[in-house]
């Protein structure tokens, strides 16, 4: 159980500049993919999107078992059939054998971009010192951007709230839907000339 349909719809804001956008969200959780518990992350992400996106937008959820085939194939399946233009995952970026989320990662997309692990682990180690632990990256597919989050509700929206500042303009530049921001929540950075308002 997880609360989270496979596909919802956000209508975003009246006033909203911004396009419409599919997201995808990948949970990565043995236990969580059995029904043992129910999935936290996927929603904490969610949660997140319904808050801070403007755009209306279009949500894809799966849940799998830490697989590296099994997220292999729900990225390349959300990026390239159903077109997300933003993967985000959560769990399986510790050192733990089975959390292989960045290695599903790092297969499937054509280039890395460092600076989202980094930027993230940065974050995290202002509360925690096992931050350094963590494996999480980003990368691009064709013109969808995915990264990685952990695996905690709270350990999320640490990161996330910071994170996604860089994320509309990185799929801007990926030649993607314009995603606009609720700005009391999330303030999207643009260069002046890429912004719509």
């Amino acid at each position: 159980m997880n609360g989270l349909d496979a596909v919802s719809q956000l209508s975003g804001n009246a006033e909203t500049c911004g396009d419409f956008v599919k997201i995808g969200i990948v949970t990565v959780s043995d236990r969580a993919s059995r029904g043992d518990y129910d999935d936290e992350g996927g929603p904490a992400i969610f949660e997140f999107f319904r808050e801070a996106i403007a755009s209306p937008i279009e949500v894809h959820y799966v849940c799998v078992a830490d697989e590296i085939s099994l997220i292999e194939s729900e990225l390349i399946r959300l990026s390239d059939d159903v077109g997300c233009s933003i993967i985000v995952t959560t769990g399986g970026t510790g050192p733990a054998v089975r959390d292989v989320t960045p290695e599903a990662t790092a297969t499937v997309c054509e280039r890395i971009l460092d600076g989202f692990g980094e930027q993230m682990r940065a974050i995290s180690l202002r509360y925690v010192p096992t931050a350094i632990l963590s494996r999480q990256l980003g990368g691009t597919r064709g013109e969808c951007l995915i990264f990685n989050l952990p695996g905690r509700p709270k350990a999320i929206r640490e990161t996330i709230d910071e994170i996604w500042q860089a994320v509309p303009y990185c799929v801007d530049l990926l030649g993607g839907p314009y995603i606009d921001m609720v700005d009391s929540v999330c303030t999207a950075f643009r260069p002046k000339s890429a912004r719509r308002r």
